[in-house]
């Protein structure tokens, strides 16, 4: 992505008798570094005591050698971060850790709730004392003090509470729960260790990385408990009732090699840019797109245009997601340190550009001058998703509406803001068609305005700051 949606978290539970599960947990995290360069953290139980350490920073440079091993026990859970409420600080790095009337619970959250701040209040009310400004800690809190003979009750009696999206990763001196909303926005699923042990993770490609066979993924509206007994179901909503997965997964936010709801990611973006390619061909000489996101949606048009695939940008790996820096001027030398365009494949030659979206649009137009400064005679930018018109709230930090560049210009408008010479949306449907999942059920709010559940539509993720 050339733009600047943020993303949701990564979360990862184990339960691994005999096995050194921070680092298993380490390795689950490292793959999951693509959803939050912020902060990371994992907590362990050895049956009795709760160990926990976060900081700020990349999964590599949060944990050293020395660290994980005063992490012990034979249970982790893991968390890396980007913040979508609450601000970027020590003070909000998660796993969070709290102490209630049941014992210590240590937790983790993939999501954002919409009614936080109502529950925050209520739970000041009863005594909570907050250390950050987080959801996350609002129900950690709430879990904490909920009533119930066991844990499977406490969590039933939490989720009721709970409005928005999240998956969540629980533990406590004895176990580990993996908890999904009953909308199932948010991707979590299980898998099985060689040695016997279990996993939870935010997608399947950590699963792949610690050599975990995948088993499941959690239901909407299940909690699941990893223990000696194996996996158990301790709680599920009470009906079966509508669902809203997010389609931000199948476009930007999973790695491509995650498996989704049956559906492989990389082939749902191939098969979008197939889509895009029939809603708006165009007479050019190369397909190109913006590494790494939108490779897979390139070559998918590239096939169905016959128009021949090459590589035109060249990204530098070791340099940071651009929209991670706050400060504007950083962002905008970001993109230039960020990509190399490859002047032999571009000079002379009509380019389709394909990207994945277009949020705030505030450095396309880099990525398009880096095009036209290599020699490119045509730039024809073509995005995989729907015009984003109005903000997420459930786990990807997209701005306010005013921030949205779709949703304060027209699509001929935005072609002059960008400087290209065609623009092509994909529509809902074809996304749909992409998608290829039928009527499963699935949030694309940010396109059509249509949230699953009713929301505050200028919600401010700092609300619990101060």
């Amino acid at each position: 992505m050339t733009d600047s949606a943020r993303e949701a978290c990564g979360i990862v539970g184990i339960y691994a008798p005999g096995e050194d599960v921070a680092q298993l947990a380490f390795f689950g995290l490292f793959a999951l570094q693509h959803r939050g360069q912020e902060s990371a953290g994992i907590a362990t139980s050895d049956g009795q005591r709760l160990r926990v350490h976060v900081n700020m920073g990349l999964v590599s440079q949060v944990f050293r050698e020395e660290d994980l091993e005063r992490l012990t026990g034979h249970m982790a859970i893991g968390h890396t971060r980007y913040s979508t409420t609450g601000t970027s600080q020590l003070k909000n790095a998660q796993p969070i850790l709290v102490d209630g009337p049941h014992g210590p619970l240590a937790l983790g959250h993939n999501g954002n709730l919409i009614n936080a701040l109502e529950l925050r209040q209520e739970l000041a009310e009863w005594g909570c004392t907050f250390q950050s400004s987080t959801d996350s800690e609002v129900i950690a809190h709430l879990l904490s003090q909920s009533p119930g003979k066991d844990w499977g009750e406490r969590i039933g009696s939490t989720v009721r509470r709970l409005q928005g999206a999240y998956c969540l990763v629980v533990l406590t001196p004895d176990s580990i729960y993996g908890i999904r909303d009953p909308l199932g926005v948010r991707p979590l699923c299980i898998g099985r260790l060689d040695q016997g042990g279990w996993v939870l993770a935010s997608e399947t490609c950590a699963l792949d990385h610690l050599g975990a066979e995948f088993v499941r993924e959690v239901l909407p509206g299940e909690a699941v408990r990893l223990s000696r007994n194996g996996v158990e179901t301790v709680h599920r909503s009470g009906e079966e009732g509508k669902r809203a997965l997010c389609l931000f997964e199948y476009i930007y936010l999973a790695r491509p090699d995650s498996t989704w709801s049956g559906r492989l990611v990389y082939s749902a973006r191939y098969a979008m840019g197939r889509e895009l390619a029939r809603e708006h061909p165009v007479d050019a000489d190369v397909v190109i797109g913006v590494p790494d996101s939108a490779l897979a949606a390139a070559a998918g048009y590239a096939e169905e245009s016959s128009i021949p695939y090459r590589d035109g940008l060249i990204k530098n790996r070791y340099v940071g997601r651009t929209f991670i820096e706050p400060d504007q001027r950083i962002r905008d030398l970001g993109v230039r340190l960020k990509f190399n365009p490859l002047r032999e494949v571009l000079e002379g030659q009509r380019v389709v550009l394909v990207d994945d979206s277009i949020v705030r649009g505030t450095t396309t137009p880099h990525v398009v001058g880096l095009l036209r400064k290599a020699g490119a005679r045509e730039v024809h930018l073509r995005v995989c998703a729907p015009p984003i018109r109005h903000p997420c709230f459930f786990g990807v930090d997209m701005g306010t509406r005013r921030n949205l560049l779709a949703a304060n210009r027209t699509i001929p408008e935005i072609r002059v803001f960008t400087k290209s010479d065609t623009l092509g949306y994909l529509s809902v449907e074809g996304l749909m068609r992409a998608v290829g999942l039928g009527d499963q059920g699935f949030c694309g709010a940010c396109f059509t305005g249509n949230y699953p559940v009713p929301v505050q539509l200028e919600m401010d993720k700092l609300a619990l700051e101060g």
